[in-house]
């Protein structure tokens, strides 16, 4: 019986290896012409380059530098994983709009291809916040990140919630993360490749729907 389950488990592992390059592939290539044009657009609008890269930490705790739309202001610290969650006053014209669809996660496909990360799965954190909740970490950090998630679902509007709590930093470790990590182990330890498929059906309806007001946001922080 543990040999079948060992073995079932791999398929699932290399269908969702599969599915994720196949998907990430044609999405660059369809994509191609507006991620250069966005690019574009990024630069010509603010100082600095069209892309954002910062250390995250990845499956098995190996970290890589996750790939964005540029959406704020250059400052020298913010690749090595500063916290800024909830400070909208680096955030630029076009960054603002990239934020609000998610267009500035699309580069991540390349992470999806180069195998650091996963369409579906636990979104990557800083450094920083994988020292705390060690141990639901681990059971996170078992898979592979993703660019979307069911927290990422639950909690679209987390940002809104940051930026009118007293102590953003506080909010998010004591608040917000705990609930996160209890999502995102949960889809650690049980994930199906149509699992996967459903939660990114839901990811596109939650990026075309209103974001909430910030009334309902707070109800998932208490």
């Amino acid at each position: 019986m543990a040999d079948l389950f060992r073995a079932t488990l791999g398929m699932s592992s290399i269908a969702k290896r599969a599915f994720d390059l196949i998907v990430a592939a044609l999405g660059l290539l369809v994509l191609s012409p507006l991620l250069a044009i966005i690019a574009a657009l990024v630069s010509m609008t603010s100082a600095g380059g069209p892309f954002f890269r910062q250390t995250r930490i990845g499956r098995h705790r190996r970290p890589f530098k996750i790939l964005k739309f540029r959406t704020m202001t250059v400052r020298p610290d913010a690749a090595d994983g500063s916290f800024d969650a909830g400070d909208r006053c680096r955030v630029t014209r076009v960054g603002r709009i990239l934020r609000r669809t998610k267009i500035d996660e699309l580069p991540q496909l390349w992470n999806v291809l180069t195998g650091d990360m996963s369409l579906v799965g636990p979104r990557p954190e800083v450094p920083e916040w994988t020292k705390v909740y060690p141990e639901q970490w681990e059971i996170v950090l078992s898979v592979r990140p993703g660019i979307t998630d069911p927290a990422s679902i639950a909690f679209r509007d987390e940002e809104s919630v940051l930026a009118s709590a007293p102590d953003p930093t506080k909010c998010y470790r004591n608040e917000i993360l705990p609930r996160k990590l209890a999502v995102a182990a949960e889809y650690a330890v049980d994930h199906t490749l149509l699992g996967d498929i459903s939660i990114i059906l839901r990811t596109g309806l939650a990026v075309l729907r209103p974001a909430r007001s910030k009334s309902s946001a707070r109800e998932w922080t208490g």
